[in-house]
């Protein structure tokens, strides 16, 4: 497995016009090694030429991770004594790097760890590789699908535990304190983002943050939340009422959501262009009349990271393939109202879409 997906980032590193690829600790790094390194003080770096032996520059203290490593590495280690300038520049030079190309992930390596490359070969070109690395991850295997299955059900299991107990008067901080343990309790690994317990006008805040406000009788409550299994992450959102919800402006944004959402999830398939689901899910809640409160795109690749391509957003045209994975979430937001989110996780198969996620869409009433 780790020697397939070696020889597919050396196939992205020739296709860039580079001489290697540098990277830090995150998704790749894991991706490619299995193991999960920590992002530190004390620098942490693979550079992986576009022939021979990938090159680890790491402390002492993380050795043993790569002692019995998926392929040949060659490990460069420096104590906090000595400092890393020594294991940069002898790891540079066995790799013949100085005056070459050198691709980073752009959005995510630090300042000092660059400036450590630059000072261990000064002529080496650092080029930002983060477009050409989005490939790396973007369809995802059996065992990954498998993962993420899991993380879909841990998080569905969760949700479905806790709601019995919500109850007008609790907090939004107190439920989401309580949707952790129960995300725990199931097997998650740990919470893959903090998750959002929004309600009443609260819920109109696409990326809200649990506060101290307590549920009332006819309150939206919006759970954005999921769960980790063995590296990866589900991302769900469902919209409930607290008791019956009276606002007809409410009940309207709902059926626009929910029509939004099925139609998103509809257009989705192989070869249709990412945007073409995103147009779907939007014509829904502009036929509603909602447009201008769907403020956000439709949605999101998901894997080992939350955030990651596909991304289903307007001049997107790239082309589903199988083996994506990726949210549907259309929203609507009625300031100092409440808003609604449903979201699901959908696999991109052969001859079309499967939503990972099967947690019922229809508006439901809990807290009584």
């Amino acid at each position: 497995m780790y020697e397939t997906r070696l020889a597919a980032l050396r196939q992205i590193t020739n296709e860039a016009g580079l001489d290697a690829v540098a990277l830090i600790p995150g998704s790749n790094l894991m991706y490619l090694t299995g193991e999960y390194f920590p992002l530190m003080e004390r620098p942490t770096i693979c550079l992986y030429p576009r022939q021979g032996d990938p090159v680890f520059i790491l402390p002492t203290l993380e050795v043993e991770k790569v002692s019995t490593p998926p392929y040949p590495l060659r490990v460069y280690a420096y104590t906090d004594t000595e400092g890393y300038a020594g294991a940069f520049s002898e790891a540079l030079a066995a790799l013949s790097l100085d005056g070459r190309r050198l691709g980073v992930e752009g959005g995510h390596m630090r300042f000092f760890e660059a400036q450590a490359l630059v000072k261990g070969a000064p002529r080496m070109q650092l080029i930002d590789a983060g477009e050409a690395l989005a490939t790396l991850r973007i369809r995802k295997d059996a065992a990954e699908v498998a993962a993420l299955r899991r993380a879909v059900a841990v998080a569905q299991d969760g949700l479905l535990d806790l709601l019995p107990g919500i109850r007008v008067g609790m907090t939004e901080r107190q439920i989401a304190g309580e949707l952790m343990i129960a995300m725990l309790k199931r097997g998650s690994s740990e919470m893959p983002f903090s998750a959002a317990v929004l309600s009443g006008p609260n819920s109109a805040l696409p990326h809200g943050v649990p506060g101290d406000r307590a549920l009332q009788e006819g309150d939206l409550l919006l759970f954005d939340y999921g769960a980790q299994i063995d590296g990866y992450a589900s991302d769900i959102t469902r919209t409930f009422a607290i008791g019956e919800l009276r606002d007809q402006r409410l009940l309207d944004a709902y059926a626009a959501v929910q029509a939004a959402n099925e139609a998103g999830r509809r257009a989705a398939g192989p070869g249709v262009p990412c945007q073409e689901v995103d147009r779907a899910a939007r014509a829904a809640i502009e036929k509603a009349g909602f447009g201008q409160y769907f403020t956000h795109r439709t949605g999101h690749g998901l894997g080992m990271e939350v955030h990651e391509g596909p991304y289903i957003r307007a001049g997107n045209t790239e082309l589903l393939q199988p083996g994506n994975v990726h949210t549907v979430e259309p929203g609507v937001y009625l300031p100092g109202v409440g808003g609604v989110r449903i979201e699901d996780d959908v696999l991109i198969t052969a001859d079309g879409a499967e939503s990972l996620t099967s947690l019922p869409r229809d508006l439901q009433i809990i807290g009584g």
